[in-house]
């Protein structure tokens, strides 16, 4: 049989080891029908073949992002989006300049800042207000652990000095006890009953720009981290549903449903039952929701995310604060335990060493209770992981999910999160080289809007542990870094493993789906500290080419 599509010219990263060389990949159907030395590929070449030569390019498996927000970020590119500013100053004039553009909306939303530009990473109010006078705004931050709001926003939202924090969340303050301006974690949700709802058709416009952005950068498949009301996040579902039933949704995608913290075990029955609501539409190629995220922690940066040492004040001095745990340790494992024996994967939030430890607990306890599962459980973000944990990933076979992005000094970690930690808390910064050293399988993702979602800048950071242009050590040592091949499976196949897809995607194989992407220059031709010169220039699904760089032809 003659192919549809022949790839050759180019190496071939299969989803595992070194890249193939001298070898051509055909697709017919939209699957791959062989990957054969470049001297077999005669009888694959028909008159209707269609050649894409890669000139030297690698050929891999399209990307997939383990953990992602997509129609959140879509929805910010849609709004006030602040993710460019390069200082306080620029966003502030952003803000100002969306305000004149918008006058028509009734507050102005949207997110970005980050909040190493502000001092003690907490901007407040009066920059607001004296940038859009006396309108409601309300910003969610780079990381999305913490709000920004106006002065008319707090007011609307009937907020003074005697409001109290939140269990799970604290309210930063001027001298009278009166909010200043930011709002972390939980205090965030004080907005909800006044902040105007993302209508549907934003949420959908959200997607489809979202959809647009990631196939960009080779995406083809991603596990949505957060579907369902929390967070102050919009819930996707409708969204997803609508791109579905339109045709429209061209990737596919699992869903993790959120797990309410201010809810317990009683919310089992509901998450079951949208699972298997949506799994009877028979579409699980491209939507599933046989998962369920919970956030065990916050946010190192906010000292939120739980450790099992106690943060330090700005002179050094051990303070009481340990961080949060948003989910009682026992009500986790009992949760984790029913979901696992109900065939639920679990997807956490796992920051903090105590939060890591906690998680991995309730696997152990899922373990014990029902046995092996086919569950793929799996970490994400891992910025602190302790030394007795980092083996437990492989005997409770958990997946470490990686935002490899954030593995470098940068300001937010060297101002507003290392000189309040303990000592040599830095040399367990993401210890990514540790656990694969101790055997765990590694997912990998971006966590976008927080960073970019673009899989090889992050790539480049696991590989030198250094940010382009960046003249600093390796962020926990040259031990901690990851070799190109590693890295690369992480996005590819190891994704697809979490995402209870590497049947049919991830790999370059006989009978898998044709969901590739195109990278020139080659990265295993690069040396690791120019890796950024590496970029996609076609991404492909089921044998179609779905995006191309303007200059790709």
């Amino acid at each position: 049989m003659t192919a549809d599509v022949l790839f050759t010219g180019g190496s071939v990263f299969t989803g595992t080891g070194s890249p193939l060389r001298g070898h051509t990949v055909a697709v017919t159907g939209g699957r791959i029908t062989a990957v054969v030395a470049d001297a077999e590929v005669g009888a694959l070449r028909g008159p209707g073949t269609r050649i894409v030569e890669l000139e030297g390019a690698l050929l891999a498996p399209g990307f997939q992002d383990a953990h992602i927000h997509p129609v959140g970020g879509g929805i910010e590119l849609l709004q006030c989006e602040l993710s460019s500013a390069a200082d306080a100053e620029e966003a502030v004039a952003l803000v100002a300049a969306y305000a004149e553009a918008n006058p028509e909306e009734p507050w102005i939303l949207g997110g970005g800042w980050s909040m190493d530009h502000y001092p003690g990473g907490a901007p407040t109010r009066g920059l607001l207000d004296a940038a859009v006078g006396d309108r409601p705004v309300l910003l969610m931050s780079r990381d999305h652990h913490s709000a920004w709001a106006s002065t008319a926003a707090i007011r609307a939202a009937g907020l003074d000095a005697a409001t109290p924090d939140p269990v799970d969340g604290r309210i930063e303050r001027e001298a009278d006890g009166s909010p200043a301006g930011t709002f972390h974690e939980g205090a965030m949700e004080l907005f909800a009953e006044v902040r105007p709802a993302t209508s549907e058709d934003l949420a959908y416009r959200g997607l489809l720009r979202a959809q647009e952005e990631l196939l960009a950068l080779g995406i083809t498949g991603w596990q949505d981290a957060m579907v369902g009301q929390g967070g102050g996040v919009h819930d996707p579902l409708a969204a997803y549903r609508r791109a579905l039933d339109a045709g429209e949704l061209k990737v596919h995608v699992v869903g993790s449903q959120w797990w309410r913290r201010d809810v317990g075990l009683e919310q089992i029955g509901g998450l079951l039952a949208l699972r298997d609501e949506i799994a009877a539409l028979g579409r699980e190629e491209r939507l599933s929701l046989a998962t369920v995220k919970m956030m065990v922690d916050g946010v190192a940066e906010n000292q939120t995310a739980a450790m099992l040492a106690p943060y330090r004040d700005h002179h050094g001095h051990d303070t009481d604060n340990r961080g949060l745990s948003f989910i009682d340790p026992e009500l986790l494992r009992e949760a984790v335990e029913r979901l696992d024996a109900e065939g639920v994967q679990v997807h956490f939030h796992a920051l903090g060493d105590r939060a890591v430890r906690e998680a991995l607990d309730a696997v152990a306890a899922a373990r014990a209770a029902n046995g092996p599962s086919d569950g793929r459980h799996h970490l994400a973000h891992l910025q602190i992981v302790d030394e007795a944990d980092t083996a437990r990933f492989a005997e409770l076979d958990a997946v470490a999910n990686l935002q490899m992005l954030w593995a470098t000094h940068e300001d937010q970690i060297d101002e507003l999160t290392l000189p309040f930690l303990q000592d040599g808390a830095e040399a367990r910064q993401y210890p990514f080289g540790d656990l694969v050293r101790d055997g765990a399988r590694l997912a990998a993702g971006s966590d976008w809007p927080v960073s970019t979602a673009d899989p090889l800048a992050a790539i480049h950071i696991a590989v030198t542990r250094v940010a382009p242009g960046l003249d600093a050590e390796p962020l926990g040592g040259a031990h901690q870094r990851l070799a190109l091949e590693t890295a690369f499976a992480a996005y590819t196949s190891g994704s697809a493993y979490v995402n209870h897809r590497d049947h049919d995607t991830g790999h370059v194989r006989e009978g898998y789906l044709a969901n590739l992407v195109v990278v020139a220059p080659d990265p295993f031709g690069l040396a690791p500290e120019e890796l950024q010169r590496a970029a996609v220039r076609s991404t492909w699904i089921e044998g179609e080419r779905v995006y191309a760089a303007p200059d790709a032809g």
